[in-house]
């Protein structure tokens, strides 16, 4: 029974590498219809979200089976219960990306920001990009020195997140209501997808070392 139990904690764990691959494909992609006006990449992103949507599904089942059946204790208890958290955060991040992608099928053939802002959002989302693709190599390995790198490149996104608001309000903007609205819901958009990795990362980094920083803890 024990190697049941073992075998089912590696499910939860190949599960969630998925789950962060598919994510970090779906930012990826939908970073690159938002920065081109790409309308069948970011149908593409739309479309493929069910699935991110449907591998969650599946593991938050296995995580309640596995709760009810092994009635696990200490590091294993926390393991499962990190999981069933986890998903919800990978779930929220392929929204985000549906998000992102939405704007640019709305604005398309238009660029969904103005041309003054484009390079600022360019890099978000590269930064968004590699916070993605460390998170699937930190849910893979429990490299705590990879929570790390996520949180500061997350600090970077949290300040182009502010030079975006610093720009739509100041006196030079020249934007349309509609570029105003787009540009702050895309900047969100951005600087919550990172928010979700850094909350991700916190709890593989408590699983790990067993040290949590509450004020630390938050997105």
């Amino acid at each position: 029974m024990r190697e049941v139990f073992q075998q089912e904690l590696r499910e939860v764990q190949d599960r969630l590498v998925e789950t962060a691959q598919l994510v970090a494909d779906s930012i990826e992609k939908a970073t690159r219809a938002f920065n081109s006006s790409d309308v069948s990449l970011a149908e593409e992103v739309i479309a493929d979200d069910y699935r991110i949507d449907q591998l969650t599904v599946a593991l938050d089942e296995l995580a309640i089976t596995i709760l009810a059946r092994q009635q696990p204790v200490a590091r294993d208890l926390r393991i499962v219960v990190s999981a069933l958290r986890i998903s919800a955060s990978l779930e929220r991040m392929g929204d985000m990306s549906t998000h992102i992608s939405q704007l640019a099928r709305y604005r398309f053939p238009d660029k969904v920001v103005p041309k003054s802002l484009r390079p600022t959002f360019a890099e978000m989302g590269a930064l968004d990009v590699g916070i993605a693709r460390k998170l699937v190599e930190l849910l893979r390995t429990e490299n705590v020195a990879l929570a790390e790198e996520i949180r500061n490149e997350d600090d970077k996104i949290d300040a182009l997140h502010l030079s975006v608001f610093d720009k739509v309000l100041g006196e030079t903007w020249k934007g349309q209501a509609v570029n105003t609205v787009d540009a702050t819901l895309a900047s969100r958009y951005h600087e919550r997808f990172a928010d979700h990795a850094v909350s991700i990362a916190k709890k593989v980094q408590y699983l790990a070392t067993g040290d949590w920083d509450p004020e630390k803890s938050a997105p």
